[in-house]
């Protein structure tokens, strides 16, 4: 079996760019596969394609899970990557999108794959999404870190800062390198999400990406509902803070550092992830609910 399986082939895509992100190791807040899933959903776009999950993935880390349909019926859901496509008419051009699992194994090859998928459609560029951990506070707004294949395509990016990352990577930095090296242009956009509140979907986060995935690509998508989202995750988080002194007080520290430009702040500083995890299940308790989320 070919490992992607195309339902259908698009056709007549106007010089389209291809939007990657993947849940897993790249996506803190699940901010990336987010932002993706409610672009393509905005934008009414049908999946075309899909992988199999055989080629690519450890199946007892990312295992299958079972759901009941409305016939009361057992179904298998494997871990997966879809491709689906969107035409914008009154954009400057069309959108792919390539989300999923990050997968398991043979990350060259996958990579590959999307990068040949890419071609064979026309895609005159990749864009990947991200987000990581770090030292920022919920109450600013949210920071981005942006790179490029091209300086040109840097500067449409938009990003608070050029990323200078050196270190592991995951599926969506061997992706970016992989299309750079077969000549297709392709940035990756990142967004911060506050290590504190590690566990919780950043719908914030998300918007941010979106936003700044409208300027890049000349498509706008109605975010209202992420919006409202993002209102009520910093309404929340913030309540959550306020439980705890030490937490508020790290928070505080983050905010003057964010406004002086100071140097962050070192491991010494920081509450112990046990404290934020214990603080943060009692107060999601107390309130009844799972953590603040955005869209499904």
């Amino acid at each position: 079996m070919q490992p992607l399986i195309w339902e259908h082939r698009p056709s007549g895509l106007r010089a389209p760019a291809m939007v990657c992100a993947f849940q897993g190791w790249n996506d803190a807040g699940d901010a990336a596969s987010t932002a993706v899933s409610f672009m393509s959903t905005a934008l009414g776009a049908r999946r075309f394609a899909q992988v199999d999950t055989e080629e690519f993935y450890d199946l007892q880390a990312n295992r299958p899970r079972i759901s009941i349909d409305e016939d009361n019926k057992r179904e298998i859901e494997w871990p997966c990557v879809e491709m689906f496509a969107a035409s914008v008419p009154r954009a400057p051009r069309d959108l792919v999108f390539v989300q999923g699992v990050e997968p398991s194994l043979r990350w060259r090859t996958f990579s590959g794959l999307i990068v040949e998928l890419a071609e064979a459609l026309g895609v005159q560029m990749v864009i990947t999404l991200g987000a990581l951990l770090a030292d920022v506070p919920h109450t600013r707004p949210v920071a981005m870190t942006g790179f490029a294949s091209d300086p040109k395509l840097l500067e449409n990016l938009g990003a608070s800062n050029p990323g200078r990352y050196e270190g592991p990577t995951g599926i969506v930095g061997v992706l970016h390198g992989i299309s750079s090296e077969a000549g297709l242009p392709s940035m990756s956009l990142w967004a911060s999400i506050p290590h504190y509140v590690a566990a919780a979907p950043s719908p914030k986060a998300a918007l941010a990406l979106v936003r700044r995935l409208e300027s890049v690509v000349g498509v706008s998508v109605d975010a209202s509902d992420l919006e409202s989202a993002s209102a009520n995750y910093e309404r929340q988080v913030g309540l959550a803070v306020a439980s705890d002194p030490d937490v508020q007080a790290f928070v505080e520290r983050l905010e003057q550092d964010a406004e002086s430009e100071e140097e962050p702040l070192g491991p010494e500083d920081l509450p112990s992830g046990d404290l934020i995890a214990k603080e943060f299940q009692r107060f999601l308790r107390q309130r009844g609910g799972e953590g603040p989320k955005g869209p499904s």
